[in-house]
């Protein structure tokens, strides 16, 4: 018995969309690749600005150590990866921009293009503020509280972890615009919804940064409060990007 032709046309389409998923994966992958071992030579000099907001606090005498063997090299090395996974974002963004585009609606393209931007620019902002204002308090306040006899020697390897896990942390953190328009959008909330639930937001912010930052209260102000100057300007973003019922009136 002959296959029916609707089922040869969607066997057909699907390898179609794994040809394709494959290519803008290795294109993504190539990109990471070649930033990669553009960065490779400089991997000591990256990390040794990863390291000044601490090196710039430690007590005269202390410094980095590696515990290690091999830290001294694959430290680096994996910070340099970071960065150029930093770097492609665009172009990882892209790659999966140009993939999932041509399945949505014309509405869908036109809420997504602005909110894609603005999350990888929130993203890159959140890490900048981490790197230029939160982790100089954070030792700071670290160093101050160092007890009597006890002299601060951070492993390399552990503080690469260290600020990683904070960049992710505040970059995601500063993603609040993004996420409050994406449920506004979807319909979990609306423009009333969102401001009678201010106090709550704020609590949350204040709850969050807690869990995240060092255990300082200035590191924990500098993260809840630009989230809740985030969360304002999210709902100016649902004024102007959301219009009420336009998702319902568009899917009928």
């Amino acid at each position: 018995m002959a296959t029916p032709e609707p089922e040869v046309d969607l066997q057909q389409g699907l390898f179609s969309h794994l040809l394709e998923l494959r290519s803008r994966l290795l294109k993504a992958s190539a990109t990471v690749l070649v930033v990669l071992l553009a960065l490779v030579p400089f991997a000591n000099r990256l990390y040794t600005e990863l390291a000044a907001p601490l090196v710039a606090r430690l007590p005269q005498g202390a410094h980095l150590i590696a515990t290690e063997v091999a830290s001294p090299f694959i430290t680096p090395l994996k910070l340099a990866f970071y960065v150029a996974l930093f770097i492609s974002m665009p172009m990882i963004l892209y790659q999966l921009w140009a993939f999932v585009s041509p399945g949505l609606y014309k509405h869908e393209k036109r809420l997504a293009r602005p909110l894609l931007a603005a999350a990888l620019v929130l993203f890159y902002i959140g890490c900048a503020f981490a790197y230029f204002l939160v982790l100089p308090a954070a030792f700071r306040f670290l160093t101050a509280i160092t007890p009597q006899g006890v002299e601060m020697m951070t492993d390399i390897t552990h503080y690469l972890d260290f600020v990683m896990l904070m960049f992710f942390a505040f970059g995601l953190c500063f993603e609040v615009p993004v996420a409050v328009v994406v449920l506004a959008a979807v319909g979990v909330v609306d423009l009333d919804k969102l401001r009678a639930s201010r106090r709550y937001a704020i609590v949350g912010a204040f709850a969050i940064a807690a869990f995240i930052t060092p255990p300082d209260i200035t590191s924990m102000i500098m993260l809840a409060v630009p989230m809740c100057l985030l969360y304002e300007l999210g709902m100016l973003a649902v004024r102007w990007l959301v219009k009420p019922g336009s998702l319902k009136r568009d899917a009928g």
